[in-house]
């Protein structure tokens, strides 16, 4: 039997999804729950698991495409029994029998999943992989035929478990040459991209497929393409629409200080001694996180928001501090819930888990949304100061520039001391000037001299 997966409804009012990529491929024997896809929402990358064990029938979504809530994605042919087909949330289609199947086995034991998902999963041992079809290879002999005319780099080859692996591993498949049979990425190509031993990039399987550069333009390399085009998809696209969004609905104004901050860098070296911070990532990050929520305390309208429908100005009780992170699928800004409750290690757990997920590509739709404030460290790039946009929303968008060490003046001589500059960005209609300069001074007072404030730890 024939079984339709469409796309579920991701949560969190999304109605489409962009598929990155599939992790199986046509003639594959999957399990019950396994990873068929990764789909890229505009707030998360989300593994699609299936809920069939069964054979890849056909992919009905080529990979990049945007797939609406509930469209087709893949069908699988499934052996399941009349009396669980009806408890199975997917589309039902007739039955096709394929020429190379195999002879049908015995009906095996089987045990419960999960309450609501898919139907009873095999207890058997693991199913083997089906031989692919002579119609399949044919099919894929044709497609690289046509790529090959068309001057198209051939997609590398790899299998699911391979793929996984390199999802898993951060290392792009497109950049690596397989050595397998037929240019097959194994498992140890990609594990020698990771250790640094060898890395073969795809320009030299493009150079195969491309052809020459004119004579008359000698200077150009064959191998080096004019342009690139990248689709704008998933969190590139909702990135820029709330961009443009900000841009032109809040009126931004901005001011900035610079602050002698070796005080505080002092303070994280005493707290990285301490025995009772063991096992915490402090940094100054930490500090200035701690600082804001702090001076948010004193300087409410930078925690508010802007209620157009009601004409109102609502101002939060509560921070919820969003970090900027910058990742391969682009930037994310999760935040951290009741940031104003937590104690430093606290803090700086939180701020950990959150960055690290979101550059892991595992950060949650709820994670990504409900912010009150943000803060982007543009001091990990080499930047001093900046002017960044206000996350739409939101009143303020803290930037912390980099640490330098300069001449400064400290206690009336000229002293070599850490400074950096913070630079705070506001919705001008929710924030006044003076309003902003308050807590900007507050931040960089408490980050001169954090000893004064018994709070921070």
């Amino acid at each position: 039997m024939i079984k339709t997966i469409t796309l579920p409804d991701l949560g969190e009012g999304l109605t489409e999804s962009d598929l990155v990529g599939w992790t199986v491929a046509v003639g594959d024997t999957i399990e019950l729950n396994q990873v068929v896809a990764e789909v890229e929402t505009a707030k998360a990358l989300v593994q699609l698991p299936s809920p069939y064990a069964g054979v890849v029938a056909e992919l009905l979504v080529p990979a990049g495409a945007t797939v609406p809530v509930g469209a087709p994605l893949l069908t699988i042919t499934v052996d399941v029994p009349a009396a669980v087909d009806d408890a199975v949330p997917v589309v039902d289609e007739p039955d096709v029998v394929e020429p190379d199947a195999a002879e049908p086995a015995a009906a095996p034991e089987r045990t419960a999943v999960l309450v609501g998902y898919g139907p009873l999963v095999e207890a058997s041992s693991r199913p083997r992989r089906r031989a692919r079809s002579a119609a399949w290879t044919a099919a894929h002999a044709v497609e690289e035929v046509a790529a090959l005319v068309a001057g198209r780099p051939i997609g590398p080859r790899v299998l699911p478990p391979v793929r996984k692996l390199a999802h898993d591993l951060g290392v792009d498949l497109n950049r690596v040459a397989g050595t397998g049979k037929d240019g097959l990425i194994t498992r140890e190509d990609v594990l020698h991209v990771v250790s640094g031993d060898r890395s073969t990039p795809v320009v030299a399987r493009e150079a195969a497929v491309r052809p020459p550069a004119p004579a008359s333009r000698p200077s150009v390399p064959a191998s080096a393409p004019r342009e690139r085009r990248t689709p704008v998809t998933g969190v590139r696209k909702q990135t820029a629409a709330a961009m443009v969004a900000s841009a032109f609905t809040a009126p931004h104004a901005s001011t900035s200080v610079t602050v002698d901050v070796t005080p505080t860098l002092e303070l994280l070296e005493h707290f990285r001694a301490d025995r009772a911070m063991a096992g915490h990532r402090l940094t100054i990050l930490t500090l200035v996180a701690k600082a804001v929520t702090i001076a948010l305390g004193r300087n409410p309208s930078l925690n508010a928001r802007w209620d157009e429908a009601a004409g109102e100005i609502v101002e939060h009780a509560y921070v919820n501090l969003c970090i900027a992170a910058a990742t391969p699928r682009g930037l994310l800004v999760p935040s951290i819930k009741d940031a104003e409750r937590l104690r430093l290690p606290e803090l700086a757990d939180a701020i950990d888990s959150l960055t690290e997920a979101a550059r892991a590509g595992t950060t949650t739709p709820a994670d990504l949304t409900g912010g009150t404030i943000t803060i982007t460290n543009i001091g990990v790039f080499g930047v001093d100061t900046g002017t960044p946009i206000l996350v739409p929303g939101q009143a303020a968008i803290l930037a912390i520039g980099t640490i330098r060490r300069q001449p400064w003046e400290f206690q009336d001589e000229i002293a070599l001391r850490h400074v950096m500059t913070l630079s705070v960005s506001f919705d001008h209609r929710l924030v006044d000037g003076a309003e902003a300069a308050h807590f900007l001074t507050d931040v960089a007072g408490i980050l001169a001299r954090p000893g004064s404030v018994l709070s921070l730890v």
